[in-house]
């Protein structure tokens, strides 16, 4: 097996970083004198800072120096924390996205525009130009503070695996230059001889004299991710000079570079040695740590596992094939008398099911990484518009396969930039129609069998049908004066093409957006249901699979043809008799419970060209609050159902969301229940108009 990449190690965890930040600045928004969230962010680029020093994105190092000083700035009270400096900090930390992904590109003058921005949100003056986007601000010199600085003596050494772990010493001793002027004397007394040596092992301790303005805590702050591993002495020591202080320095650290300072202390080795002041740290403890402190680190770093997505997909298919497999054993042995054979093969397909379940549970995550997203977007597009906009997420805790996820990312930036620019008025229209000043865009999810309901909802002023029937019969979608149900007209706004809006803007006008949303939920084998109240809002709910790989289903029999019903959105299963059959010709209707179900016939929706059953099942299924019955000669059984997507040349047949193979090898095809529902609906409308 391969080792991984660090490069991709740190873009991974600068991606989580970058998202952290960006979390703690929208929550400042809502916020700003909250010191705690102050200081996550000022943590969360130090982290980011720190690191790609350590893997040589030494332009992304640079610039993310100065909007750590400028929230250094607001932790130590000089400036306060404003609207205007976290939207600097925002858009500099979508340049940093790219200096993470991209850092040998051209990226012209961008980070020197930014940080004029972030200059002149912290209230700089002009004088105080940025300093080139490669170059860490420089230090104020000593002699115009040595009324303030003190002198510190800092001892540290660090884990002998931290060079292995990915922790650079010389990004630390760098950081301490940054703080003031400092001169460095390393101890290399504990470098075994080369026979003995272990290339990734750390043998160097340090001792740092740092002549600084900064307090203790900004001395804490260098070494705040490495704390808990290793050793540190920091003493303060009286005037601003120590004896100490003055002595030759082994090595000085003016340009934290790898060679200069490798040569620097090999060359000054001896004398190191010899140094009567010098005192060593005593930090074996922290090179050679316990066994139990071996066992306490190990455990924590196991509690969480990165694993790649394709390797989850790989194992998902892995899984597949064994449902298989084990559906086939099943055949096997309910053909057989063997009664050992009947044993193992019920064992197997309990533990087929238990991996199959566990397997699941790996691939759900939780909506609130899709919902997050939106925080930004929401922010952005109320600066962008001068509206005001709250953003409310609720059942975030739902967990839906990663793939549906991934697949939803797009649709739902769709419908909240509509329901931004189109649903929620100005600040103006909205008191004047005697509404709070502040618009609400609520994410919602919840489930419903084996469904997950998402919904974008907003108290705006709601969709005008007239202006959309307008536009359809304007466009051709309809025939002018055309009936159409409440619903048909409101899923108008998903045609291609389709836009009510005046002019083309940023947000709006080219009609390609719904029409995205709708082919997307389709392809996923969902449904959108959208409802509008003049005045009051509007909400737009996509109905999605839980996961897309292995479902519960009902086999069914339709003529010589096996299909599967998933097994989520089936209610209940009735018999149809002859005379009841005969009865409903030209009705379809069967009543359940004082109500009437429309049903449709599959042996003549397929037109299998056979006689139906003399006792026939209708199963009766729903989505939401629409329901339908579906008559099948036949109802075989349970069946888990591994989903197969269907081949280009199907792609328009929409009865059918997929394929499974089932145990004898041959393929059932899987109902695509929404729109079954749909037709059936459709069905009885076209009836009640007749009749």
């Amino acid at each position: 097996m391969s080792s991984l990449d660090p490069v991709a190690v740190f873009r991974t965890e600068a991606a989580e970083c970058l998202e952290a930040i960006e979390t703690g600045l929208l929550d400042l928004t809502h916020k700003l004198d909250d010191k705690d969230v102050v200081d996550a962010v000022f943590r969360g680029l130090h982290t980011l800072k720190g690191s790609g020093s350590m893997f040589g994105f030494d332009a992304l190092a640079a610039f993310t120096h100065h909007c750590e000083t400028a929230f250094d700035r607001v932790r130590k009270g000089e400036v306060p924390a404003t609207a205007e400096l976290v939207a600097a900090v925002l858009a500099a930390q979508d340049h940093m996205r790219a200096l993470v992904d991209r850092p040998d590109a051209d990226h012209g003058d961008t980070g020197q525009r930014l940080l004029a921005q972030l200059q002149a949100a912290v209230g700089e003056t002009s004088g105080g130009a940025a300093a080139p986007a490669a170059q860490p601000a420089p230090v104020a010199a000593p002699a115009a503070a040595a009324a303030k600085t003190t002198t510190w003596r800092i001892r540290f050494s660090l884990p002998s695996n931290s060079m292995a772990n990915g922790t650079n010493p010389l990004g630390l001793l760098d950081e301490l230059r940054d703080l003031g002027e400092c001169s460095v004397k390393a101890n290399l007394s504990a470098i075994p001889v080369l026979d003995e040596m272990v290339p990734t092992d750390l043998y160097v301790t340090w001792d740092v004299i740092l002549t600084s303005a900064q307090d203790r805590s900004a001395i804490d702050d260098v070494f705040i991710f490495v704390m808990d591993d290793m050793e540190l002495e920091v003493e303060e020591i009286a005037g601003p000079a120590a004896p100490e202080a003055k002595a030759e320095p082994v090595a000085v650290v003016s340009e934290v570079k790898a060679e200069p300072v490798v040569a620097a202390l090999v060359a000054a080795a001896p004398a190191v040695l010899a140094t009567p002041e010098f005192k060593p740290v005593e930090a074996v403890p922290a090179k050679r740590e316990t066994a139990a402190q071996a066992d306490q680190r190990q455990a924590k770093a196991a509690e969480n596992v990165r694993v790649p997505a394709e390797r989850l997909d790989e194992l998902m298919d892995r899984v597949g094939e064994l449902v298989i497999a084990q559906s086939r054993l099943s055949q096997l042995a309910s053909a057989s008398a063997d009664i050992a054979l009947r044993s193992v093969s019920e064992e197997i397909e309990r533990l087929s099911g238990e991996l199959r379940d566990t397997m699941m549970v790996l691939r759900m995550v939780p909506v609130a990484t899709l919902f997050s997203r939106f925080r930004r977007l929401v922010h952005d597009l109320a600066r962008e518009t001068g509206k005001v906009i709250e953003l409310v997420t609720e059942g975030e805790s739902t967990e839906v396969d990663k793939t549906v996820i991934e697949r939803l990312a797009d649709p739902l930036v769709h419908l909240v930039r509509n329901s931004i620019d189109h649903g929620l008025e100005t600040p103006a229209e909205r008191l004047a129609a005697g509404k709070s000043e502040a618009g609400t865009v609520t994410l919602s999810a919840r489930q419903a069998g084996g469904e997950v309901i998402i919904s974008i909802k907003d108290d705006g002023r709601g969709i005008n049908r007239d202006r959309v029937r307008a536009k359809a019969e304007s466009s051709g979608l309809i025939a002018p004066g055309q009936p159409l149900t409440d619903s048909e007209l409101l899923q108008l706004i998903f045609a291609p093409g389709f836009s009510t809006a005046a002019a083309i803007t940023n947000l709006s006008g080219r009609g390609v957006g719904m029409d995205v949303v709708k082919k997307t939920v389709e392809a996923l084998r969902g449904a959108i249901d959208i409802t509008s109240l003049n005045g009051q809002g509007s909400e737009v709910s996509l109905r999605i699979p839980l996961t897309l790989a292995i479902i519960d289903g009902l086999l069914v029999r339709v003529g010589n043809g096996s299909y599967v019903i998933p097994l989520s959105a089936v209610e209940e299963c009735l018999e149809l008799s002859l005379e009841e059959d005969l009865r409903s010709r030209g009705r379809s209707f069967i009543s359940l419970r004082d109500s009437l179900v429309p049903f449709l016939r599959l042996r003549d929706l397929f037109r299998t060209g056979t006689k139906p059953d003399v006792h026939q099942k209708v199963v009766v299924i729903s989505t939401g609050t629409e329901r339908v019955g579906l008559v099948v000669d036949q109802i075989i059984g349970d069946h888990q159902t591994v989903i197969k997507s269907m081949s280009k040349l199907h792609n328009d047949v929409s009865t059918f969301s997929g394929a499974t193979i089932l145990g004898d090898g041959s393929v059932a095809l899987i109902l695509d229940v929404g729109h079954l529902v749909a037709a059936g609906q459709q069905q009885e409308t076209q009836m009640r108009v007749a009749g």
